[in-house]
């Protein structure tokens, strides 16, 4: 599989992932769909970038640099909130980086 077609796929399996503790916490449809439809591009991102970095490497600093924007509107209304955020973004962008890297041709 292209790796831009595998980031597109896990990113909307990372958003999954991201959306269900969101789900159970009942938080409203635009921030769970602002959180997949982070995964899906950053996913893309990731497998597009050129970066000559690991994958792992690769992944955080790109999700991390694609959260920036929405965090800074988080932030503002909550910035307890971006602790949970940054830590799934690290833990999620590090998975995609890697399974992007390792199985993307």
């Amino acid at each position: 599989m292209s790796k831009i077609k595998l980031g597109i796929l896990l990113g909307v399996l990372a958003g999954i992932i991201d959306v269900i503790p969101m789900v159970i916490q009942k938080l409203s449809f635009n921030a769970n769909l602002s959180a997949f439809t982070f995964w899906t591009v950053a996913g893309f991102m990731i497998a597009s970038s050129n970066l000559k970095i690991k994958g792992v490497l690769k992944g955080i600093v790109l999700s991390l640099i694609l959260l920036a924007p929405l965090a800074s509107l988080i932030g503002w209304q909550d910035p307890k909130s971006l602790i949970p955020i940054i830590i799934m973004n690290i833990i999620l962008g590090s998975l995609l980086g890697y399974f992007i890297d390792r199985f993307g041709k």
